[in-house]
């Protein structure tokens, strides 16, 4: 009985998938994903990754939004079986594990991977600065599960809130995250927090295009190229993310 009752919403959801594809391909609309969310991507798509693909694409003549998974990998091969168009704030690189997915090269933003701290006021050159004090860490991170090894004092939680909420708790005197997602957190959860210098890490990030669209690489570049040079960028920068800074502090 229960294969009876699967087919039907098999049957369904295929047709809803089919639905889906005709419409994107039948639309100007290009469909990026992402794994991160607020403040890059939101609900209300004023977050900076809805602004600015927005923005970029409609340049070109296109509508672009941005939809988030809660899987950072589902996403990935999502946008490389050509279901989504394209995924958006990866690192370079990715084209040789994702062989569908096309970089335009022109970097989104640079992100920091930072450690945040509520009573402590430090330098952090290296991990090794950290090896003191308690540390806070969501599992699956590797940029610093690979830099925390033998010595270190380490939790592990499974998401943002969680892990703010051990700074909160004084069960972490740091947290390493990512800047602006942290700023938010730390914002929504009403907790003044200190991020910690300089950024352990610093990345370029990048948006990846699903080869079927290899012909807007690099308009796509060009277009947000044109964006920096005329202030656009800035603007969109500012509005989703820098009100975030405490102070009269402006970092690009």
């Amino acid at each position: 009985m229960s294969q009876f009752r699967i087919l039907p919403a098999l049957l369904i959801a295929l047709a809803l998938l089919g639905g889906r594809a005709a419409e994107a391909q039948s639309s100007d609309t290009l469909y990026f994903n992402t794994g991160v969310g607020a403040p890059y991507a939101q609900e209300d798509r004023q977050g900076f990754l809805d602004l600015l693909v927005a923005e970029m694409f409609g340049r070109l003549g296109l509508t672009a939004r941005m939809q988030v998974y809660p899987s950072a990998e589902r996403a990935l091969l999502n946008a490389n079986s050509g279901l989504d168009d394209g995924d958006a704030l990866r690192v370079a690189g990715l084209e040789a594990i994702y062989p569908n997915l096309v970089r335009v090269p022109e970097t989104v933003i640079d992100n920091n991977f930072v450690a945040y701290s509520r009573h402590l006021s430090i330098a952090t050159p290296t991990y090794e600065a950290l090896r003191p004090y308690g540390i806070g860490i969501i599992v699956g991170w590797k940029i610093f599960e690979a830099n925390l090894g033998e010595g270190f004092q380490t939790t592990r939680v499974q998401d943002a809130e969680q892990l703010f909420t051990l700074l909160a708790r004084d069960r972490a005197d740091v947290v390493l995250f990512e800047e602006w997602q942290g700023r938010w957190m730390a914002r929504r959860l009403g907790l003044a927090v200190t991020v910690l210098e300089p950024p352990l890490h610093r990345m370029e990030m990048f948006l990846y295009l699903h080869r079927k669209h290899q012909a807007l690489v690099d308009r796509a570049a060009e277009a947000l190229r044109a964006m920096k040079a005329d202030g656009t960028y800035d603007r969109i920068a500012e509005r989703a993310l820098r009100h975030l800074l405490p102070g009269p502090e402006n970092r690009s």
